[in-house]
Order: C-alpha cells, then structure tokens, then sequence
C-alpha cells in the first residue's frame, strides 16, 4: 500500500515547500476545499471527501474525481471523514497536509483527530513544508536540519520516561508535565533527532526553521 496523503482546507504557507513533501506513488485524497490545494501542486485527487461546500459542482466536473458525498448538517468535519476513508484502506502511513493555522479551533481539532488511539500503528503526521506535528507514542525520528525547532508538548496528562537524541537540550529518564512549558524550544544539532517514552502521548512540533 502507498502512502496516503489527505490535502485539508487550511493554510498552505509556502506552496514550493509543499510540493517537496509530494511522492509520486502517493494516494491523493482531498477533504472538500483541501482540494484547491491538490490542484495548485498538479495533483489529480483520487478522491474528493466532505459537503462539498468549498468546491463547485463545475469544478468537480472538471477534474472529474471520485466524489464521496456527506450532508452539510453532520457530526464529523471533512478531515475526519477524509481520514476515516484513509483508514479504510489500510495504509501504513497518512501525511495530512494544510491542516494547521488559519483557525485555532479547527488546529485544536486536527490534533485531537490524531490522538486517536486507532492511529498507533500508523506513521501519521501533520505537515505543511515548514512545520510538521505528531504524536510520539513509544519511539519516533525527526529528520531536519541543526537549529530546527523541536517541542515536546505532552497532551491530555503526564508523559513519563522520555529520552531524546540529537537535541541541544537531551532529556534522560525524565517526566513532562501538561502544565509545563519545559519542553518547548529545544534544537536538532544534527540531521536526525529520536524521542522515546515509556508512558503518555507526547506531541512533537517539528518547525523546520534554524534559530539562528
């Protein structure tokens, strides 16, 4: 299975930047308006998900997609309905693409959307070209840069047992707390930087931006 990558409708700061996170034999789903992002990096989406509220019916027509169709008035938001078809075809690995800024509550979403326990085995990750952001649930690797942004965030309570590689500032063996501020700002000082926990969801905001 290929990787899947889901285009949603939110900022796409730097549209070059995008496009080098594109893979040729990725599977292209788009939710609603996340499919005028698709179309800007000459993408064809495989298919088309949400209430189609942001897309015109010509539009459609033109780049003649597979549409799946859900009413306006609904419980779910066109990313997570785009994300549940991903699942559905059972791919090892989803980057969501444009589902940051913009709006904080459809972020704060976004990255509750991911929390989800059901995503553990999948490498899944946020991402619009400057700044990627996942969860770290036993062991994840950053590949960047030296002055890179690192945060470890930990989300919904405790996060015990972290270790880190790579990073100006190393954690060994130590706990975070979610009303903390102690792991934001760290640094890469290499290509390559690993974080492992033992217990808890830690959030990882990777900002591909020297601080220097």
């Amino acid at each position: 299975m290929s990787r899947i990558i889901i285009f949603a409708n939110g900022v796409l700061p730097n549209i070059e930047k995008a496009r080098a996170l594109v893979r040729p034999d990725d599977i292209v789903l788009c939710a609603d308006g996340g499919t005028y992002h698709a179309l800007a990096l000459g993408l064809k989406p495989d298919l088309v998900v949400g209430d189609l509220d942001s897309i015109t019916e010509a539009e459609l027509q033109q780049i003649n997609a597979k549409v799946a169709r859900y009413p306006h008035d609904k419980n779910e938001t066109d990313l997570e309905l785009a994300l549940n078809h991903a699942l559905g075809l059972n791919p090892t690995s989803i980057l969501i693409v444009a589902a940051l800024g913009n709006r904080l509550d459809q972020t704060l979403a976004n990255l509750a959307l991911i929390s989800d326990p059901r995503l553990a085995t999948l490498d899944l990750r946020l991402d619009d070209g400057l700044e990627e952001v996942f969860f770290c649930r036993t062991h994840s690797i950053l590949q960047g840069g030296p002055g890179h942004i690192v945060s470890l965030i930990p989300w919904n309570g405790v996060v015990t047992g972290i270790r880190t590689k790579g990073l100006r500032w190393p954690l060994n063996d130590e706990t975070l707390y979610p009303d903390k501020t102690r792991g934001v700002s760290n640094e890469m000082v290499d290509a390559v930087a690993e974080v492992s926990i033992e217990t808890g969801l830690l959030l990882v905001v990777h900002r591909r931006q020297s601080t220097n």
